[in-house]
């Protein structure tokens, strides 16, 4: 059977990557849940509390940002390596990579009408932009991602200023209405409009969100190409380096955003370095995450980790199932009216319960469902689903083929 297109083989997957992918979707579903909380409340109407607010702060600081800046890098490398894998069977990447995005359009399209907050959709987008630097060289990667996190600040503070009145469907009761319908299409209608009006009209989302994704995905494509996560012990200083540069930067410059923010500095009118910040954290973050990982601490957690990280698509899409049933009208309509902290409890429970399911599930499959069906849209041809046991009469005959292998060696040296 031709294989010229194959799906990377799971023993050439990186552990740290998928450990990586693992922990940022614990932030992806935790910032996702606690955003039910806003659906029909203004931020000023939440109740305060002191469990509340230490909460608050440590979504705040270690989790709002973080985890889509961490996939968008990790998304970067996961497209580098199968570029080269396409183009080394001597096929054109381009038009694989054009496919498969569609592809990824198309389970974007079914994820939004699930949940408003859907980020499928712009993976899709800048992968296809992405395709533009497919050829380019390690430096001309950096520098270009380096220049747009340079030039985000002065971005961002541009689009704050510019006014556009859009509907608020988390405080509209007219699309409200839809949200706590038991008729599933008007949830699905709720959803996607959420999406359109919050996501793809809403200038902040549509011009600086995907400017720092896109930064983000050129670091990781950075990072393949100088083959950076498979080098980990032998940069071990350089990584060290990364992770206190980064916490040096994001410690103070929190404290200042912060008072500016609080005294309303002018300055954020044309610089907002709110996203540096955030970057800073996440490689904080990021790298100590591969530091445990490279002196081999956390070894059972962050196997579990791995196991999640290697089914990222289907753990997201099915947090964002099991929150439709959750807080909409079509199943407990629990929406805004639990206290803050039930919306983190829930959240840490789905991802270690998905934490075990993974595991388990990687044991009898090959991929996750989703990631399945993506390979099989992907590359047009159906793989193997479910593992192969070995037969204990293949694994005896083979023992009795070694055997003679043996005796037949043993004569002829004699």
């Amino acid at each position: 059977m031709d294989n010229t297109y194959q799906p990377i083989e799971d023993q050439k997957r990186t552990a740290i990557v998928d450990i990586l992918r693992g922990w940022a979707l614990l932030g992806v579903v935790i910032g996702n849940y606690i955003d039910f909380v806003y659906i029909g409340s203004s931020t000023s109407t939440i109740p305060n509390s002191p469990i509340s607010n230490v909460l608050k702060e440590i979504i705040r600081y270690f989790f709002a940002a973080k985890s889509w800046t961490l996939l968008s890098i990790l998304f970067g490398y996961g497209f580098a390596i199968l570029i080269n894998n396409v183009a080394s069977k001597g096929k054109n990447p381009v038009s694989f990579f054009c496919w498969r995005m569609i592809c990824l359009f198309i389970l974007s399209f079914i994820n939004s009408a699930i949940w408003l907050g859907d980020i499928l959709k712009d993976y899709a987008f800048l992968g296809l932009i992405l395709l533009l630097f497919y050829k380019s060289s390690a430096k001309t990667i950096i520098r270009t991602s380096i220049l747009l996190f340079i030039l985000t600040p002065f971005i961002h503070a541009f689009v704050n200023s510019i006014t556009l009145i859009l509907p608020d469907v988390n405080t509209d009761p007219k699309y409200l209405l839809l949200y706590h319908s038991g008729n599933l299409f008007d949830v699905f209608k709720f959803n996607l409009l959420g999406t359109y009006y919050g996501e793809i009209l809403f200038l902040n989302y549509a011009i600086t969100v995907h400017i720092v994704m896109f930064a983000c995905m050129l670091l990781g494509f950075y990072a393949q190409k100088t083959n950076f996560f498979n080098r980990l012990h032998e940069l071990k200083k350089q990584l060290k380096k990364i992770f206190f540069i980064s916490l040096s930067v994001a410690v103070p410059l929190g404290v200042l955003f912060k008072i500016a923010t609080i005294n309303k500095a002018s300055f954020l009118t044309y610089f907002n370095p709110v996203f540096w910040l955030i970057i800073s954290t996440m490689l904080f973050i990021a790298s100590g995450l591969c530091l445990l990982y490279i002196n081999n601490k956390l070894k059972t957690i962050f196997s579990y980790f791995r196991f999640s990280g290697k089914m990222t698509l289907t753990n997201y899409m099915v947090q964002n199932i099991l929150s439709l049933f959750i807080f909409s009208g079509i199943g407990m309509n629990i929406s805004n009216t639990m206290p803050y902290w039930f919306y983190f409890v829930l959240a840490i429970s789905v991802f270690t319960i998905q934490l075990f399911l993974s595991k388990w599930w990687l044991s009898k499959f090959n991929y996750g469902p989703v990631e399945w069906l993506w390979r099989v849209l992907s590359y047009r041809r159906i793989f193997p689903f479910k593992k192969v046991e070995e037969s204990p009469v293949s694994v005896e005959v083979n023992s009795d083929v070694d055997q003679k292998k043996e005796s037949i060696l043993e004569t002829v040296k004699y």
